[in-house]
């Protein structure tokens, strides 16, 4: 007999709020397993693509580890050393940036920048503030996120455990099948569905726009010779994931420097400029629409939210799974219309559901009975 929907409604609130007080107070202590777990989840389907050519899954995950260990250390040989230099430059030069401004507005609007005014006054101490603060505040981040993220996580426990769970994905996903209630097993396994597709669609396909824009933008940027042009470039890819913010972001800091360094040389200013309309059309045309596609519903407004909100809560870790936990609410909030509308409280005396929640419960109960494992059930691909 089937326990009382009160009593199951009680049960996993319990289980949800201990969820809740475990991440909260375990907090750093579980960030390398986080983190593990994402790459395994993020590399799950090289290794089923790999399974399909013939490779077995232990030589697959084998595969896959030597790619990233040589990634890896390009990255650390090339790419992190300049990104770092040019960082700290970009500190260091701050002061003389802002004090280029303050010449050009003196020399077209003397009114306003004379000894007493309070423009010149703002941009003195933001010049100031900037070389006093900016090394201070780099090391800050750095030791503090050496304090979370230390040397032993970074280059031992977080692999460790990413390819451990990689190995042994499928079983784990076979095994957490068998638990689930049998009751809401094909409810769960839907949503488990819609949930995988949201993630491979965003944070996969949203990652792999990242890392190309942020490549483009850097690339471009240094080849038209601006100075700093790897950093900003770097920047606006990472934060590409929220529409239009990457290119907006990137550009004010693109133009703005370009403004200082090829002042009166038009053709490289416009260069710079062109280089972030054409990214935005590029993403917008082709990377977006064949990388993420047009369905996941993730607005960014929502993404701004989630990432202030489980920031605060949670700090660099809730930073870290706020967009998959986002997408995921997503799924469970679209869930909770889909019935709502079905239910009695929304239909009142009429009879007839709404097609599209209709349509869009047939296609899952198809889904269902047309799957055959476990991970099949689990995922939408």
């Amino acid at each position: 007999m089937a326990l009382p929907i009160q009593q199951q409604a009680r049960i996993w609130a319990v289980i949800a709020a201990v969820t809740f007080v475990l991440l909260w107070l375990l907090g750093d202590v579980i960030l390398p397993f986080l983190l593990g777990g994402a790459l395994a989840y993020l590399l799950d389907p090289v290794a089923d693509r790999l399974e399909r050519l013939g490779l077995s899954r232990s030589w697959a995950v084998a595969v896959i580890a030597l790619g990233a260990v040589l990634v890896f250390a390009a990255a650390v040989l090339l790419l992190i050393p300049t990104l770092i230099r040019q960082t700290s430059q970009l500190v260091q030069t701050a002061p003389e940036l802002f004090s280029g401004l303050r010449d050009w507005l003196a020399l077209r609007f003397p009114d306003l920048m004379d000894e007493s005014s309070t423009i010149r006054g703002q941009l003195d101490a933001i010049g100031a503030a900037v070389q006093a603060r900016g090394g201070e505040i780099i090391n800050g981040l750095l030791s503090s996120a050496m304090g979370v993220i230390n040397l032993l996580v970074l280059f031992v426990v977080v692999p460790v455990v990413a390819v451990y769970l990689l190995v042994d994905w499928d079983r784990m996903v076979a095994r957490i099948d068998e638990l689930l209630p049998r009751e809401h097993a094909p409810t769960i396994r839907q949503l488990a569905r819609e949930v995988d597709r949201t993630l491979a669609s965003f944070v996969r396909g949203q990652g792999l726009v990242c890392l190309i824009l942020g490549t483009y933008y850097a690339v471009a940027l240094a080849l038209v010779g601006l100075n700093f042009g790897l950093v900003i470039g770097a920047l606006a890819g990472l934060v590409t994931f929220i529409p239009y913010v990457g290119a907006l972001v990137g550009g004010v800091l693109a133009i703005g420097l370009a403004l200082f360094q090829f002042w009166g040389d038009w053709i490289w200013i416009g260069a710079v400029a062109g280089i972030f309309v054409t990214g935005q059309m590029i993403e917008g045309n082709i990377l977006t629409p064949r990388l993420v596609g047009s369905s996941v519903g993730l607005h960014p407004v929502w993404l701004l939210f989630a990432l202030a909100v489980f920031g605060a809560l949670f700090g660099f870790v809730g930073m870290l799974a706020a967009v998959p936990i986002a997408a995921s609410l997503g799924v469970f909030a679209r869930f909770a219309i889909d019935r709502y509308q079905h239910s009695a409280l929304y239909r009142g005396s009429d009879p007839t559901p709404p097609l599209e929640a209709s349509e869009t419960i047939a296609s899952g109960a198809a889904q269902d009975a047309g799957t055959a494992s476990p991970e099949g059930a689990w995922r939408g691909n």
